[in-house]
């Protein structure tokens, strides 16, 4: 979750796909008299041609089964999912942060009306089918323009889906949105997630090795002139070799986000949330015995964990609530080490702290990108070292 709120700002589709899998299991839960009461939704049948569309195909709006995918998701000119900017006081209190973010029904209901209004959808939906005030949440919450955790939906995909939801309860009618935002996990956040998982340095750190590299090579290159231009011994040019090596590898490495010094220990640099204590991870969670048990039996239109004191701090995190179905936007700004990170002197960016790899997979992606710029540097330099000690003297100095 990390990744997805502080990288890739596109949270809100983990959020809502882990809501719906809690959903359709509590919904196929229910007994079947409460499940008769929302039928599968099934979309309009195909349209007739008349006049002069008999020559034409007809037009149909199939609808995929649940839990497959075959809408079709453009992943090279899809646009980020949107997670609306939000405005919050650095200083963090507890009382207006849960009452900013808890709706009342009223308002929840404004916003469904909204949603469907703007969709062309006149009529009110079926307030007694199961869950009714859960599916409206949703809405309120990931389906309807300038929701707190809006989707990344075009109109005409929105308004299909609130067209369903007005018609069922049923975990079918989400099948449209679902696709969509599970194949954007599949084919973006997952590997862009596994790519950003095998850099071991910070953004700084990376661009100081990148650079050191090009200084090694550099400083081989003035070397080279140097002796070439000289009446030292040919064989003095071989000290270019190690420079180049060392600039070529550690270059290909950082490249790739990777440090070669921080891989020899198998290490990585802490990330800028992780090196303050106001709530160091987005899965780091105080898993208090009275707050169980208080949930056992909640259902998924409740808060889930509203506000999880610290131990021994008394003070509430806004980060405990970043895996909520239900909450506030997924904006940091407002976060202590926002500001903490920004005054920190650069020198001390570049060194920060580091901790060992724990995922052995990761390690060893590590460990085959580094052979393979050991590999690619030697390609490089071995020849470039033979030009430069083949090359006449001028005796020039």
């Amino acid at each position: 979750m990390d990744y997805l709120v502080y990288v890739s700002h596109d949270a809100e589709n983990l959020q809502f796909w882990i809501w719906l899998q809690r959903y359709t299991a509590k919904f196929y839960a229910l007994p079947p008299s409460e499940q008769a009461l929302s039928p599968p939704y099934s979309a309009p049948e195909a349209v007739q041609p008349t006049g002069n569309e008999v020559n034409q195909p007809p037009r149909t709006t199939e609808k995929p089964r649940f839990g497959v995918s075959e809408y079709e998701v453009n992943f090279d000119q899809q646009e980020p999912p949107m997670t609306p900017a939000g405005a919050m006081s650095p200083q963090f209190d507890k009382q207006s942060f849960l009452s900013g973010i808890a709706t009342t029904n009223r308002s929840v209901v404004d916003s469904v009306e909204d949603a469907n209004a703007q969709a062309g959808l006149k009529w009110q939906s079926f307030t007694i089918q199961p869950f009714r005030a859960e599916i409206n949440r949703v809405i309120s919450h990931y389906i309807a323009p300038n929701s707190p955790r809006e989707l990344n939906l075009s109109h005409k995909t929105r308004s299909a889906v609130l067209h369903a939801l007005q018609h069922t309860t049923h975990p079918s009618a989400f099948a449209l949105v679902h696709d969509i935002v599970e194949g954007t996990l599949r084919g973006q956040s997952h590997p862009n997630f596994i790519r950003w998982s095998i850099c071991n340095g910070n953004k700084p750190r990376v661009l100081f090795v990148r650079n050191s590299g090009i200084a090694h090579v550099v400083a081989a290159v003035i070397l080279a002139i140097f002796l070439i231009c000289s009446d030292a011994s040919r064989w003095w040019r071989l000290w270019c070799f190690p420079l180049l090596f060392v600039g070529f590898d550690i270059g290909i490495a950082a490249y790739k986000g990777l440090c070669v010094i921080i891989h020899t220990g198998h290490s990585r640099a802490l990330r800028p949330w992780e090196q303050y204590g106001d709530g160091a991870s987005l899965n780091s969670f105080d898993n208090h015995d009275d707050d169980e048990e208080a949930t056992v039996g909640s259902s998924t239109d409740e808060v889930y964990s509203m506000s999880i004191p610290r131990k021994g701090s008394g003070k509430t995190s806004s980060r405990d609530i970043s895996m909520d179905t239900f909450g506030t936007n997924n904006a940091f700004d407002h976060e202590l080490w926002v500001d903490k990170y920004k005054k920190k002197p650069l020198l001390q960016r570049i060194f920060t702290k580091t901790v060992w790899i724990q995922n052995e997979t990761v390690r060893l992606l590590q460990d085959r990108i580094v052979m393979q710029s050991h590999v690619l540097a030697a390609l490089v330099t071995v020849p470039l070292t033979t030009l430069i000690v083949a090359l006449p003297q001028t005796g020039v100095l």
